[in-house]
């Protein structure tokens, strides 16, 4: 479905995702050998939004299942819809009792319901969860798997027969095979050891916080109308916070979240007041907010974050003027 790895990054690109190497070869691969992705890294780097660009980037639907702890396969797989299948019952009780008019004996009532018993457990009366969904879909599919690290080992392990053959078993009707592979991509937040087995069914792919010129090329993307100094020293901000001893360090999402709320408010460059009422959007506890405030003097606030060579160069020759002038 990718003809070659810059077609998966063009692709990507399209829908607004700049992928590194790293990942557009893992997705290049994953789609040939037909293996499902395991990214892993901190939240907010853009794991989930690598399933919504490639599912954007191939036209095909994005099935998503979320998981949690207590997940069971009822939720992920199917269930059977019992509220319908009395519906169906009362219904047919005429009909039912027509069936049975002729048994002279319990047993013999029985046997005669059991023959009919399938239409009651046929697909009319399944529910199809993500994972079956996926699975019985007439066109290919992306299939998220998001955050599998919070469900149990148990649901993990219950994922091997999926990731491995691509197919279910359901006791009333038997072994369903995938109409077409869905393209797979499990993500976890790192918050438990994903078992062995899992593993080693995936390709493995880590998703990082982007290095400054990487974040940059996003919030230009990302957040139309930025001013370029603006969009410079927010990634720039952000990157020395990450260094920070904080709570939560910034994701990539609350940079462009940032991003997006200074542009909302006209600001034109980052200076200290811009800082102090938006930083609420970047950082989510108090004793982090405290340790933003700290880390940039007031005196250096219409500097903040300057990371644009030629504004350095600018900003270098002005004081040099200045102090020229001063010896003067």
């Amino acid at each position: 479905m990718f003809r070659d790895i810059d077609a998966v990054r063009t692709s990507l690109a399209s829908q607004k995702y700049i992928a590194n190497e790293t990942i557009a070869t893992t997705l290049f691969l994953a789609n040939k050998l037909e293996k499902p992705i395991l990214a892993e890294g901190p939240a907010g780097t853009g794991k989930t939004e690598l399933a919504k660009a490639c599912a954007g980037a191939l036209g095909c639907e994005l099935i998503r299942l979320q998981c949690y702890e207590g997940i069971d396969e009822s939720r992920a797989l199917y269930e059977w819809e019992y509220a319908k299948q009395l519906l169906y019952t009362q219904l047919l009780r005429e009909r039912v009792g027509g069936m049975v008019s002729n048994a002279t004996t319990l047993a013999a009532a029985a046997d005669a319901i059991a023959q009919e018993e399938n239409v009651f457990f046929s697909e009319r009366f399944l529910l199809a969860r993500p994972l079956l969904r996926a699975i019985t879909s007439p066109k290919p599919v992306v299939l998220l798997i998001d955050e599998i690290d919070r469900a149990d080992a148990e649901f993990e392990a219950f994922l091997l027969e999926i990731l491995s053959d691509f197919q279910v078993s359901i006791p009333e009707l038997g072994t369903i095979k995938a109409v077409h592979r869905p393209i797979v991509i499990l993500t976890s937040n790192d918050t438990r050891e994903l078992s062995e087995a899992l593993k080693r069914r995936c390709l493995f792919l880590y998703v990082g916080y982007p290095d400054a010129a990487a974040e940059l090329a996003v919030v230009n993307l990302r957040v139309p109308g930025v001013p370029p100094k603006l969009a410079a020293q927010v990634v720039d901000m952000v990157q020395r916070l990450r260094q920070l001893d904080l709570r939560k360090t910034p994701s990539m999402s609350e940079t462009i979240d940032w991003a997006r709320a200074l542009v909302e408010l006209n600001v034109r460059h980052l200076d200290r007041a811009a800082m102090d009422t938006t930083l609420n959007v970047l950082l989510k506890y108090e004793s982090d907010l405290q340790k933003a405030r700290r880390l940039v003097a007031p005196n250096d606030a219409a500097e903040l974050g300057e990371i644009d060579p030629r504004a350095r160069r600018d900003r270098d020759r002005d004081r040099d003027r200045d102090r020229d002038r001063r010896r003067q």
